[in-house]
């Protein structure tokens, strides 16, 4: 015989299931419905672009462009190796130029973050240089480096320096007085206060930096490899132009978009693993 209390107790087990299962199925429709629709929408515009393309005695020749030519040719690349070889380079000087972005962006924006007159006295600098286009700088990186792998490194960093900077700068500055001032009663030294504290207190600000700053450096990347080096995403973007392959020009644009994808989910990633409110 059932008692009030196991029959209210079934009851709170059903109603905690139902919201469960309406809790997973609103979970699988965000993680899995959405991303396919949105995906179907953008392939849906690819396709009637591309059917327009070839619809038009005029652009015949780019019917290339279509989402059947460009794959079919993408499986091509990625079989016969060119796609890994084309990435790897792209891969390395986007590292590079990320790798100085983050020595120079981090201590200069701790020390704009915690110094007030050095925040005033750079301020107007860094914004006017900040609104530079990187590609403005590229004769004088070609002029200033030996190679053309140092002049590319050079305008990754140079794009990607300014999101990494005023995001650490952003996160020093959000960071309580209170915990200096502990900090300072309990001995901490500037070293022990930089690694206890304040590193500790912005890594997701850092990582947020580092997400926009490779938005920024992957778009000007493909650019400066369309200087004088043999090797890249650029480069074989450039190379498909000249040579009018343009399935391979789409398969290569479908490379670089899919490269920038994973780079922003690593990302996206890292600032969870370090975001105060990140449970394991």
């Amino acid at each position: 015989m059932s008692t009030p209390e196991s029959v209210v107790t079934a009851g709170m087990h059903r109603g905690t299931t139902a919201i469960d299962w309406a809790r997973f199925g609103k979970g699988l429709l965000a993680g899995l419905a959405y991303p396919i629709i949105g995906i179907t929408a953008l392939l849906a515009i690819w396709w009637l672009g591309g059917w327009v393309i070839a619809s038009n005695p005029d652009t015949e020749p780019f019917a290339g462009f279509a989402p059947e030519p460009a794959f079919a040719r993408l499986l091509e690349l990625i079989a016969n190796g060119y796609v890994l070889e084309a990435s790897l380079p792209s891969l390395e000087r986007i590292g590079l130029g990320l790798l100085w972005a983050i020595v120079i962006g981090v201590p200069v924006g701790v020390g704009i973050g915690i110094y007030a007159a050095l925040r005033e006295i750079t301020h107007v600098p860094f914004q006017f240089l900040r609104m530079i286009s990187p590609l403005a700088w590229m004769p004088i990186a070609v002029l200033a480096f030996a190679t053309w792998d140092g002049a590319i490194v050079f305008l990754v960093a140079v794009a990607a320096v300014w999101p990494v900077l005023f995001s650490t700068a952003q996160g020093v500055r959000r960071i309580d007085p209170l915990w200096f001032k502990v900090a300072k009663n309990l001995g901490a030294d500037g070293f022990q206060m930089l690694r206890r504290i304040i590193l500790p207190a912005i890594g997701q600000d850092i990582f947020a930096g580092i997400r926009l700053a490779v938005g920024v450096a992957w778009i000007v990347l493909v650019p400066a490899e369309y200087l004088g080096v043999t090797s890249g995403l650029g480069y074989a973007i450039n190379d498909a132009r000249d040579t009018l392959e343009y399935d391979t020009l789409a398969a290569m644009v479908v490379v670089i978009g899919v490269i920038g994808f994973v780079l922003d989910g690593i990302c996206v990633t890292l600032i969870k693993r370090f975001s105060w409110h990140h449970q394991d």
